[in-house]
Protein backbone atom coordinates (compact mmCIF):
# COMPACT_ATOMS: atom_id res chain seq x y z
CA UNK A 1 0.00 0.00 0.00
CA UNK A 2 1.25 2.95 -0.70
CA UNK A 3 0.76 6.52 1.13
CA UNK A 4 -0.87 8.42 -0.88
CA UNK A 5 -3.85 5.43 -2.31
CA UNK A 6 -6.70 6.74 -3.09
CA UNK A 7 -5.72 10.10 -3.07
CA UNK A 8 -6.43 12.53 -6.91
CA UNK A 9 -3.44 14.39 -6.95
CA UNK A 10 -2.87 17.65 -9.79
CA UNK A 11 0.81 18.59 -10.75
CA UNK A 12 1.91 21.45 -12.75
CA UNK A 13 4.65 21.21 -14.87
CA UNK A 14 4.58 17.23 -15.21
CA UNK A 15 6.78 17.41 -18.86
CA UNK A 16 10.05 17.19 -17.13
CA UNK A 17 12.02 17.85 -14.40
CA UNK A 18 10.64 17.99 -11.19
CA UNK A 19 7.23 17.69 -12.39
CA UNK A 20 7.70 14.46 -14.10
CA UNK A 21 9.78 12.83 -11.39
CA UNK A 22 6.67 13.63 -8.98
CA UNK A 23 4.52 12.48 -11.22
CA UNK A 24 6.17 8.88 -11.42
CA UNK A 25 6.59 8.77 -7.82
CA UNK A 26 2.70 10.02 -6.65
CA UNK A 27 1.54 7.53 -9.30
CA UNK A 28 4.19 4.95 -7.78
CA UNK A 29 2.38 5.73 -4.07
CA UNK A 30 -1.02 4.95 -5.40
CA UNK A 31 -2.49 8.32 -6.38
CA UNK A 32 -4.30 9.47 -9.58
CA UNK A 33 -2.36 11.85 -11.08
CA UNK A 34 -3.57 14.29 -13.37
CA UNK A 35 -0.84 17.06 -14.85
CA UNK A 36 -0.57 19.66 -17.12
CA UNK A 37 2.75 21.77 -19.02
CA UNK A 38 2.68 23.89 -21.71
CA UNK A 39 4.35 21.15 -24.29
CA UNK A 40 1.89 18.68 -25.57
CA UNK A 41 4.79 16.10 -26.60
CA UNK A 42 6.49 16.00 -22.94
CA UNK A 43 3.65 15.98 -21.10
CA UNK A 44 1.83 12.95 -23.21
CA UNK A 45 5.70 11.18 -22.40
CA UNK A 46 5.36 11.41 -18.85
CA UNK A 47 1.62 9.90 -19.12
CA UNK A 48 3.23 7.07 -21.25
CA UNK A 49 5.86 6.48 -18.62
CA UNK A 50 3.22 6.57 -15.89
CA UNK A 51 0.86 4.52 -17.26
CA UNK A 52 3.57 1.77 -18.66
CA UNK A 53 4.48 1.64 -14.81
CA UNK A 54 1.37 0.31 -14.12
CA UNK A 55 -0.09 3.93 -12.75
CA UNK A 56 -2.68 6.40 -13.65
CA UNK A 57 -2.70 9.62 -15.04
CA UNK A 58 -4.07 11.94 -17.61
CA UNK A 59 -2.67 15.44 -18.74
CA UNK A 60 -3.86 18.59 -19.82
CA UNK A 61 -1.40 20.34 -22.81
CA UNK A 62 -0.52 22.93 -23.95
CA UNK A 63 -1.79 25.18 -20.77
CA UNK A 64 -0.97 28.54 -19.98
CA UNK A 65 -1.29 28.58 -15.98
CA UNK A 66 -0.09 32.03 -16.02
CA UNK A 67 -3.64 33.33 -17.02
CA UNK A 68 -6.72 32.55 -14.85
CA UNK A 69 -8.42 31.17 -17.66
CA UNK A 70 -5.72 29.05 -18.43
CA UNK A 71 -5.70 27.89 -14.72
CA UNK A 72 -9.20 27.23 -14.40
CA UNK A 73 -9.45 25.39 -17.42
CA UNK A 74 -6.67 23.07 -16.11
CA UNK A 75 -8.56 22.23 -12.27
CA UNK A 76 -11.86 21.78 -14.40
CA UNK A 77 -11.06 19.55 -16.91
CA UNK A 78 -9.30 17.32 -14.35
CA UNK A 79 -11.99 17.61 -11.89
CA UNK A 80 -14.55 16.78 -15.37
CA UNK A 81 -11.90 13.60 -15.28
CA UNK A 82 -11.62 12.13 -11.88
CA UNK A 83 -14.30 13.72 -9.68
CA UNK A 84 -12.30 15.90 -7.28
CA UNK A 85 -9.10 16.92 -5.85
CA UNK A 86 -7.22 16.06 -2.95
CA UNK A 87 -3.58 17.42 -3.37
CA UNK A 88 -2.66 20.16 -5.12
CA UNK A 89 1.09 20.62 -6.47
CA UNK A 90 1.96 24.12 -7.68
CA UNK A 91 4.89 22.70 -9.38
CA UNK A 92 4.98 24.96 -12.37
CA UNK A 93 7.02 27.42 -13.23
CA UNK A 94 9.27 29.96 -14.99
CA UNK A 95 12.23 32.14 -14.79
CA UNK A 96 14.85 34.95 -16.29
CA UNK A 97 17.68 35.69 -14.37
CA UNK A 98 20.44 38.12 -14.92
CA UNK A 99 22.13 41.26 -13.62
CA UNK A 100 20.18 43.49 -11.46
CA UNK A 101 21.11 46.47 -13.03
CA UNK A 102 20.72 45.76 -17.01
CA UNK A 103 18.57 42.82 -16.75
CA UNK A 104 15.35 43.74 -18.85
CA UNK A 105 12.52 44.82 -16.71
CA UNK A 106 10.48 42.60 -18.93
CA UNK A 107 12.33 39.57 -17.55
CA UNK A 108 10.72 40.89 -14.04
CA UNK A 109 7.41 40.50 -14.66
CA UNK A 110 7.77 37.54 -16.87
CA UNK A 111 9.07 35.82 -13.36
CA UNK A 112 6.87 37.00 -11.39
CA UNK A 113 3.80 35.65 -13.26
CA UNK A 114 5.17 32.84 -13.76
CA UNK A 115 6.64 31.92 -10.38
CA UNK A 116 4.22 33.85 -8.58
CA UNK A 117 0.80 34.61 -10.23
CA UNK A 118 0.56 30.37 -11.33
CA UNK A 119 0.81 29.15 -7.72
CA UNK A 120 -2.20 32.03 -6.73
CA UNK A 121 -4.14 31.53 -9.60
CA UNK A 122 -4.11 27.58 -9.33
CA UNK A 123 -4.77 27.18 -6.01
CA UNK A 124 -7.94 29.79 -6.07
CA UNK A 125 -9.41 27.82 -8.92
CA UNK A 126 -8.82 24.51 -6.87
CA UNK A 127 -9.96 25.95 -3.65
CA UNK A 128 -13.53 25.36 -3.90
CA UNK A 129 -13.32 21.78 -4.79
CA UNK A 130 -10.85 21.40 -1.92
CA UNK A 131 -13.57 22.75 -0.13
CA UNK A 132 -16.36 20.64 -1.22
CA UNK A 133 -13.92 17.47 -0.81
CA UNK A 134 -13.56 18.30 2.36
CA UNK A 135 -9.63 19.21 2.85
CA UNK A 136 -6.79 18.45 1.18
CA UNK A 137 -3.46 19.44 1.03
CA UNK A 138 -1.53 22.37 -1.33
CA UNK A 139 1.90 22.40 -2.00
CA UNK A 140 3.59 25.47 -3.47
CA UNK A 141 7.45 25.27 -4.53
CA UNK A 142 9.73 28.20 -3.19
CA UNK A 143 13.31 28.26 -3.25
CA UNK A 144 16.38 28.60 -1.19
CA UNK A 145 17.03 32.10 -3.17
CA UNK A 146 13.52 33.08 -1.05
CA UNK A 147 15.65 32.96 1.87
CA UNK A 148 19.09 34.55 1.07
CA UNK A 149 20.81 35.43 -1.53
CA UNK A 150 23.12 33.41 -4.68
CA UNK A 151 26.58 35.11 -5.46
CA UNK A 152 27.00 32.78 -7.98
CA UNK A 153 24.16 33.76 -10.30
CA UNK A 154 21.97 37.17 -9.89
CA UNK A 155 18.35 36.55 -9.64
CA UNK A 156 16.68 38.77 -8.32
CA UNK A 157 13.09 38.51 -9.81
CA UNK A 158 13.20 34.63 -8.99
CA UNK A 159 14.26 35.37 -5.06
CA UNK A 160 11.37 38.01 -4.70
CA UNK A 161 9.07 35.82 -6.48
CA UNK A 162 9.73 32.69 -4.35
CA UNK A 163 10.23 34.90 -1.42
CA UNK A 164 6.10 36.01 -2.59
CA UNK A 165 5.34 32.41 -2.37
CA UNK A 166 6.59 31.69 1.10
CA UNK A 167 4.40 35.05 2.26
CA UNK A 168 1.20 33.77 0.43
CA UNK A 169 1.47 29.95 1.75
CA UNK A 170 1.74 31.02 5.22
CA UNK A 171 -1.49 33.39 4.39
CA UNK A 172 -3.21 30.57 2.71
CA UNK A 173 -2.49 28.34 6.15
CA UNK A 174 -4.36 30.30 7.47
CA UNK A 175 -7.30 30.76 5.10
CA UNK A 176 -7.12 26.69 4.97
CA UNK A 177 -7.65 26.19 8.75
CA UNK A 178 -11.23 26.36 8.63
CA UNK A 179 -11.58 23.76 5.66
CA UNK A 180 -8.80 21.25 6.51
CA UNK A 181 -6.70 22.34 4.10
CA UNK A 182 -3.33 22.32 4.95
CA UNK A 183 -0.41 24.64 2.81
CA UNK A 184 3.04 24.00 2.87
CA UNK A 185 6.11 24.37 0.62
CA UNK A 186 9.21 22.83 -1.02
CA UNK A 187 12.51 24.91 -0.93
CA UNK A 188 14.61 22.78 -3.16
CA UNK A 189 18.34 24.06 -3.60
CA UNK A 190 20.50 23.50 -7.16
CA UNK A 191 18.38 20.28 -8.77
CA UNK A 192 19.88 18.73 -11.91
CA UNK A 193 17.63 19.03 -15.00
CA UNK A 194 17.69 19.86 -18.22
CA UNK A 195 17.25 23.67 -17.75
CA UNK A 196 20.24 23.64 -14.96
CA UNK A 197 22.42 20.91 -16.69
CA UNK A 198 24.25 23.76 -19.60
CA UNK A 199 24.46 25.74 -15.83
CA UNK A 200 26.22 22.49 -13.73
CA UNK A 201 28.12 21.07 -16.82
CA UNK A 202 30.17 24.58 -17.22
CA UNK A 203 33.37 23.55 -16.57
CA UNK A 204 34.32 27.32 -15.59
CA UNK A 205 30.95 27.35 -13.45
CA UNK A 206 30.93 27.37 -9.85
CA UNK A 207 29.93 24.02 -9.72
CA UNK A 208 32.64 22.45 -7.43
CA UNK A 209 32.04 25.39 -5.20
CA UNK A 210 28.95 24.69 -4.76
CA UNK A 211 29.20 20.70 -3.82
CA UNK A 212 31.70 21.34 -1.29
CA UNK A 213 29.76 23.85 0.37
CA UNK A 214 26.97 21.35 0.57
CA UNK A 215 26.96 18.67 3.07
CA UNK A 216 25.54 15.82 1.57
CA UNK A 217 28.19 16.51 -1.27
CA UNK A 218 26.16 16.75 -4.19
CA UNK A 219 23.32 18.87 -5.96
CA UNK A 220 20.01 17.24 -5.94
CA UNK A 221 18.01 15.39 -8.33
CA UNK A 222 14.77 15.40 -9.24
CA UNK A 223 13.55 12.51 -7.12
CA UNK A 224 14.84 14.13 -3.77
CA UNK A 225 12.02 16.77 -4.15
CA UNK A 226 9.45 14.54 -5.59
CA UNK A 227 9.95 12.17 -2.83
CA UNK A 228 9.85 14.84 -0.33
CA UNK A 229 6.94 16.31 -2.07
CA UNK A 230 4.95 13.24 -1.75
CA UNK A 231 5.76 12.89 2.51
CA UNK A 232 4.59 16.70 2.64
CA UNK A 233 0.91 15.98 0.76
CA UNK A 234 0.13 12.60 2.34
CA UNK A 235 -1.62 11.91 5.77
CA UNK A 236 1.66 10.77 7.01
CA UNK A 237 2.27 14.70 7.19
CA UNK A 238 -1.04 15.29 8.53
CA UNK A 239 0.75 17.54 11.72
CA UNK A 240 2.62 19.50 9.08
CA UNK A 241 1.39 22.45 8.18
CA UNK A 242 2.68 26.09 7.13
CA UNK A 243 5.83 24.68 7.14
CA UNK A 244 8.57 25.08 4.70
CA UNK A 245 10.81 22.41 4.24
CA UNK A 246 14.55 23.64 2.54
CA UNK A 247 15.62 20.38 0.55
CA UNK A 248 18.72 22.11 -0.41
CA UNK A 249 21.37 18.73 1.19
CA UNK A 250 22.01 21.33 4.13
CA UNK A 251 23.64 23.88 2.28
CA UNK A 252 21.23 26.80 3.74
CA UNK A 253 22.80 25.56 7.41
CA UNK A 254 26.02 26.24 6.44
CA UNK A 255 27.50 29.79 7.06
CA UNK A 256 28.78 32.18 4.83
Amino acid sequence: MGRLVGKIAFISGTGAGIGRAAARIFASEGATVFGCDIDKESAAETVDIVEKAGGVMRSLAPVDLSTEEGSREWIEAGIAAFGGIDILYNNASALRNGPFDTQPVEDWYFTLRNELDIPYLCTRAAWPHLIARGGGAVLNVASVAAVRGAPFLPMVPHGAAKGGVLAMSKHLCAAGAPHRIRVNTIAPGMIRTSATAPFLDDPDGPRARMEARIPVGRVGEPEDIARAAAFLCSDEAAFVNGANLMADGGDSAMAG
